[in-house]
């Protein structure tokens, strides 16, 4: 490896330290007094802080039961050969080295928010406290279950062992399909593959499937065999692909019908069993019809919820948290309930709090007009909007809208706007909106926001702009002070779309926002799709590897071995 540089110290305990009868963790490596940041998870969020931070700007640990960070949008790719295991991980190691930072493989099971600690446990072995001044929580999600039962006979697909498990039940299924001993019944059934949720994950998975069967397991099976193959979607909503353009779920199910794809639409799951799935349809007329549909396989992607950890955080503050999915941050990213702000949230563990304008709609229409008139003229909503866009940085593309569409909502057509129309507009913007999804551009945006953030707080601090930690100055400050210096020290993060991607199976497609849509069903979308994701990569190795692995799978096909 051309890497000479010396990795970080190792970790130690404190001596003779314990804390609610946990021995205590010295991560502390310097002796310039720089802070301890401490970050929870090796996804999206954690590893674009990391790449983005400045080296011996704090002392970083990374805490994760995983040692890599996965590139999940090819985790599909991987569940059939497409893309092998190791051209989508990188090593944690690997990426906190750059800033001399240390990694445990641990996962955090409590928090004490007064002392800053928070409690890591290895696979069940040995806990420890390691002190933090800032933690960054990035520990994803886990499935939802929507209230059906027997979801330990499915599939997820989250983590490289996810994607492994599901490559091999793939092939355990084919192989025991074609023994001569298998009635005829029971390879229908071994070979009906179910996906229930119709998001990018479950169409992508699906999409793969049948890019194996179609280019490759054609080749080596009868054609007996392939003719019984079934591959279902159950999505609950109308479409698949829901969160996208309408254009893009409509062409979604047409690619899906011309592959042989079933797709089953306005249907829920209520129960898994070992060898059938159990869901209820509901017809144009509102009457639901229940359907046993015999199974193989099942996938489960259906949406997110809190983990242990993340509720367990959200129950430590019930005032401020009360969403029931995630954990809600300000527009800084930091969780609501801290008093000083020294946790942050991101990724699809956390939500941010949306303001909700209409609450604050006579402060806010009292700004827009600058005269005692009852009336705002369009400059002076046109001033309004940069102001309140610069201060709402989230509904600042709503915002602008509204001054495009200033005349539709002059419902009296005077050149003015009324406090009635006024509310109209303030409505508008509320219904639009909505949490952020969960995807990875999103978590890589705040990650390289909060990377940014940090090193800008760790610059004030280090040049007294800000009182320095040690210092009596901060000592008299209250914490909401030291919130309120540090808010007003950066700026609020903003997301900005660069469009959802979609692989269909030799199409692709991608909802870039505001109407703005891509269609393609050959080579070129194809090739197209893959690019965008190279690009993407973490480091030149992976691009290197996932350049091998589509030229392997060009030339020779996906990899039929089970093991």
């Amino acid at each position: 490896a051309l890497d000479f540089d010396e990795p970080a110290e190792e970790l130690r305990m404190v001596d003779g330290k314990t804390y609610k009868g946990y021995p205590v963790i010295d991560s502390r490596r310097s002796v310039d007094g720089r802070q301890q940041l401490v970050v929870l998870g090796s996804g999206w969020g954690a590893v674009s802080i990391l790449k983005t931070l400045a080296p011996d700007a704090y002392d970083v640990v990374v805490v994760s039961p995983d040692n890599y960070f996965v590139f999940t949008p090819l985790l599909p790719s991987v569940t059939v050969g497409t893309v092998e295991f190791r051209s989508v991980l990188e090593a944690i190691r690997r990426v906190t080295k750059r800033i001399r930072g240390s990694y445990i493989e641990a996962t955090a099971v409590d928090v004490d928010l007064d002392e800053k600690y928070v409690l890591v446990e290895h696979a069940g072995e040995g806990k420890a406290w390691l002190p933090y001044d800032r933690l960054v929580v990035g520990v994803g999600a886990q499935s939802i279950t929507h209230g059906a039962k027997g979801l330990e006979h499915c599939h997820k697909l989250k983590t490289i062992t996810d994607a492994r498990t599901i490559r091999q039940h793939i092939m355990a299924n084919f192989e025991k399909a074609v023994l001569p001993t298998t009635p005829v019944e029971e390879k229908r059934r071994l070979l009906t593959f179910v996906i229930c949720g119709g998001g990018p994950t479950g169409c992508e998975f699906a999409a793969e499937l049948y890019d194996f069967l179609a280019e490759d397991l054609k080749h080596y099976f009868p054609r007996s065999i392939q003719e019984m193959v079934n591959v279902v979607i159950v999505q609950s909503r109308d479409h698949i692909l829901n969160m996208m353009d309408s254009v893009i779920s409509e062409f979604a199910e047409s690619e899906f019908d011309r592959r042989n794809i079933n797709v089953i639409t306005n249907s829920r799951v209520q129960q898994v069993t070992a060898d059938a799935i159990v869901f209820s349809t509901t017809n144009p007329d509102g009457s639901v019809v229940e359907h046993t549909l015999p199974q193989g396989f099942v996938l489960w992607s259906t949406g997110i919820s809190l983990t242990p950890f993340t509720k367990l955080l959200c129950q430590k503050m019930p005032e401020s948290q009360k969403n029931m999915h995630a954990i809600t941050t300000d527009p800084y990213l930091r969780v609501k309930g801290i008093a000083d702000g020294s946790i942050y949230a991101l990724g699809d563990c956390a939500s941010i709090e949306y303001p909700h304008l209409l609450s604050h709609i006579g402060e806010l229409f009292d700004s827009a007009h600058q005269d005692k008139s009852k009336e705002i003229t369009r400059d002076e909503f046109s001033s309004f909007v940069r102001q309140t866009a610069a201060r709402y940085p989230s509904a600042a593309s709503h915002l602008q809208s509204l001054v495009d569409n200033f005349d539709n909502f002059d419902t009296n057509h005077n050149g003015t706007i009324s406090l009635d129309e006024f509310e109209h507009m303030l409505e508008h913007v509320d219904s639009k909106l909505t949490a952020l999804p969960a995807l990875a551009q999103v978590a890589n945006q705040e990650g390289v926001y909060l990377g940014r953030t940090l090193n800008k707080l760790a610059l004030l601090y280090a040049s007294s702009e800000l009182p320095d930690k040690g210092s009596p100055e901060l000592a008299k400050i209250a914490p909401q002070e030291v919130r309120r210096m540090e808010r007003d020290a950066v700026s609020p993060f903003t997301y900005h779309h660069r469009g959802t991607l979609a692989y269909l199976g030799r199409a692709a497609a991608a909802d870039f926002g505001e109407g703005k849509t891509y269609k393609g069903s050959n080579l070129a979308a194809k090739y197209l799709w893959r690019s965008v994701y190279w690009s993407q990569q973490v480091s030149l190795r992976t691009r290197i590897l996932l350049m091998m692995d589509w030229t392997k799978e060009l030339l020779f096909g996906r990899d039929l071995s089970r093991f």
